[in-house]
């Protein structure tokens, strides 16, 4: 029997993927320009000033949170660090709901419950383990100094004085350079867990790279927010209302700067 060339097919043809703004994904970041550090908050503003009374709502929330564990003896402040990664990845959830077009709501501080919880609380065991040992390193370092000038008086010496002050500082200044390599690794895990299903290992090694080969971006995002930071800090603290929001928010636009393309 002859078949006709043309007819259409009698089968179910697959249907062709659709391929999503999500296809665009860099798995392990990309260099931006330095500028973008203050896109990165200025993409957040818009993310939050359409619903700034949801925002500002999620953010008390999230601070009574932290006010109440932290009063809570010994488990509070180990709670807290577990309970708040896992906050945050709400956050992250939330954010990319806006930018789909849908709206915030205030149960989204909670949505990362319910979406990779066990590896966002992973990434607070790591941060609490990271603390304890930048802790013990400067005990080892400092300790023995510092424990000597106050068992030892100072007894209103200048010079006593002035040795704790330099080694109050350089403890101040180790406790710094042992921060920084932590933050970089946790900054973008959070959405990297939450909106990608990274491991803890891998989305620690994954933001770390990516804050290191953005440091001038990130230069600039620091001295901006903390600018920000003391303007807001002006009217009794009020600003932070918004700024906080603001910088919650800064996280994941930076995430999507960095990590897709455009």
């Amino acid at each position: 029997m002859a078949v006709d060339p043309y007819a259409a097919p009698k089968s179910r043809v697959a249907d062709v993927p659709q391929i999503l703004s999500d296809s665009a994904f860099v798995a392990n970041g990309r260099s931006v320009a330095g500028g973008n550090g203050w896109k990165w908050i200025t993409d957040a503003w818009e993310v939050v000033k359409g619903q700034k009374g949801v925002w500002i709502g999620l953010l008390l929330i999230f601070v009574v949170i932290i006010f109440v564990l932290s009063f809570i003896p010994a488990i509070g402040p180990l709670a807290l660090n577990l309970i708040s990664p896992i906050l945050i990845g709400g956050v992250m959830l939330g954010c990319e709901a806006v930018r789909r077009g849908e709206p915030m709501t205030v149960g989204f501080l909670f949505a990362g419950f319910s979406r990779n919880a066990g590896r966002l609380a992973g990434l607070g065991a790591f941060m609490i383990l990271a603390y304890v040992a930048m802790f013990a390193i400067l005990a080892m370092i400092f300790g023995t100094a510092i424990f000597g000038m106050f068992t030892g008086g100072i007894n209103n010496d200048p010079a006593a004085i002035a040795t704790m002050g330099v080694t109050i500082l350089l403890a101040v200044l180790v406790m710094l350079a042992l921060s920084i390599p932590l933050y970089m690794a946790v900054w973008f895990s959070y959405p990297l867990i939450v909106l990608n299903d990274f491991t803890v290992g891998q989305a620690l090694k994954t933001s770390f790279f990516a804050c290191l080969k953005n440091m001038i971006p990130f230069l600039l995002y620091g001295i901006m927010a903390l600018l920000l930071g003391i303007v807001a800090s002006i009217p009794a603290g009020l600003g932070w209302l918004l700024l906080g929001p603001v910088l919650l928010a800064s996280i994941y636009t930076g995430y999507r700067d960095i990590f897709y393309e455009h």
